[in-house]
Formats: C-alpha cells, structure tokens, sequence
C-alpha cells in the first residue's frame, strides 16, 4: 500500500518556505505522494479562512521535489474551463517530469463559489461536460464541442506530453451519478475520511458500493486503484474541523490503523495529521516505516 501525506490548507497560515520544507521532507523521509486541497475561502460566521491556491503550489512543489507523486485532492472541475485546467495539469505533469495524478470532483463549499462569482447550480451537470473534455485533451485529442457550458475549436495540449500514458484521473466521490460519469475512465478512486467515518473498518461496505457502482458501469473493479484518507491524531489541542474518530496513539497503534486499511482493500493511503507541522511528518514517516517493517 502507498503512503501519502495531505500538506497543510486551512489549519493555520503556512507559508510557502515551510510548505516547500514539508514537501521535501516527506520526500526524504519516503512517502510515495504528497497532496493538496483545492478550496479558495472557508467561512463559518465571523472566522474565515483561505488556503493557498492549489495549482501554483503543485508547479512550485514539483520544482523543488524529485521522486514523490503529487496531486490535488481533489482539483474542482467548476471552477476553471476545462481546456485551461488541462492545460495547467499538463505543465504541472512536464514541471514534475510525470508525477502528477489528476484528482477530480464537483465541488461542494457553496461560500467559496460565491465569493468567487463561480456559478454552483448544476455543477455536476458542468463537471460532466468539463471532465468529458479535459480526459480528451490530456489523451492527446484535438477537441471541437459545442456543449451546453463550454466551446471548443480544435483546442489542442501543446507541446504535448512526454509520458507514455496520460496523466492518471482520480475521481474524488460516491455519488452514484459522479462515478456513473467517471468510472469508466480513471485509474483510482478516493474517499475522504469522512466517508467511512475514519474507521477502517467501515471501509468494506464503502467499497462494496463501489463495486456495484463499476458493474453498473462496466469497469473491472479490481483495475481500479482504491484510496483513501486517513485522519491520525498526534495530540493536537483541539481538533481540525470536520475531525471523525481521530486516529490516535503510539506509532504501533496507528501503523495496526494502517494495516487494517490495507487489509481492507485500499491500495494507497493520503495521512491527513492534526497538528501538520514538519515534526508530526517525521513522526508519520515512523508510522509508515512501522507498517512497510
């Protein structure tokens, strides 16, 4: 099972030279991924929060890393045009020399499209007609559309793609309507912690709806690549928002956590730490160096 590490969104403000020394440090430190939200502005009455923008931090985290897979988590498809987010996509993959896997969904925080003049209303409707066209340019199709929400005219992806394949899609989502648009045509699938109320072993009967999901579709599911993120606890004072049943306690503890994920049937883990700070990946590298032992 790969092991990755989600960097710091709206948890506290970090700035960029301790992202840029997180991200090598879990490079070093042996992670396989490292990943970050695409969210604009969090607001809950008085107390607002913005994270940093996620396509900026992959181009300068694929700069300054070598080896590690890195990814949004998972990109919103709304709130771009589909040929420009490909087109962002396909520089971040050369910048990272094929290291970027492309995570997708619909969106879902009404404040930040609001804020940011981004249309909500049929979003899912938009994310299927944008994924439709950025999976076309980023296989190496020229595409002409004249859809409800976007037109193209022979938009091509120059200079095109070193890889051999193109850049993996990860569909971020149980809707049955979303993984009925995308099953088809990604390589993984992902699941926020919330989603199995982040206990491993309600893992099963989530995967079991996936599996009905790709025989409704058609698509082998053990092709599919299974991830999830996993919340671990590393004694923080009070919980990151939206906490479900924190993984807590020793090293051992939380690489037995890892463990039943794996025995589950997930392929690749993304650590979500509370506190996330340089000190807590040295410790998550422990976790994982437990778990590989």
């Amino acid at each position: 099972m790969k092991i990755g590490v989600q960097l710091p969104e709206v948890e506290r403000v970090v700035r960029w030279p301790e992202v840029q020394r997180m991200a090598v440090l879990a490079e070093d430190a042996g992670f396989d991924s490292l990943w970050v939200g695409d969210h604009y502005l969090y607001r809950e009455g008085s107390d607002e929060r913005g994270p940093w923008e996620a396509w900026t931090q992959l181009a300068a985290i694929a700069a300054v890393t070598s080896r590690i897979e890195i990814g949004p988590l998972v990109a919103s498809l709304p709130f771009h045009n589909p040929a420009v987010l490909a087109k962002m996509a396909s520089t971040v993959d050369e910048i990272s020399g094929g290291r970027l896997t492309l995570g997708v969904g619909s969106g879902w925080n009404t404040t930040e499209f609001n804020a940011m003049g981004l249309p909500f209303s049929r979003r899912v409707a938009r994310f299927e007609e944008s994924f439709g066209i950025v999976r076309r340019l980023l296989a190496g199709d020229t595409v002409t559309t004249s859809g409800e929400f976007y037109e193209l005219d022979k938009c091509v992806l120059l200079p095109a793609s070193q890889r051999d394949r193109p850049v993996p899609l990860m569909i971020g989502s149980m809707g049955p309507r979303m993984l009925d648009i995308t099953l088809a045509h990604v390589a993984a699938w992902n699941a926020w912690f919330a989603e199995f109320d982040n206990r491993p072993e309600l893992i099963a009967p989530v995967l079991q709806r996936l599996r009905v999901a790709c025989a409704r579709v058609g698509r082998d599911f053990d092709t599919l690549e299974k991830s999830v993120a996993l919340l671990l606890d590393f004694g923080t004072d009070a919980p990151r928002r939206g906490s479900h049943n924190a993984i807590t306690g020793s090293a051992m503890q939380m690489a037995h956590a890892l463990h039943a994920v794996g025995e589950a049937g997930i392929d690749h883990v993304q650590l979500v730490l509370d506190p996330i700070t340089e000190a807590t990946i040295s410790r998550a590298a422990e976790v994982a160096e437990l778990f590989r032992g």
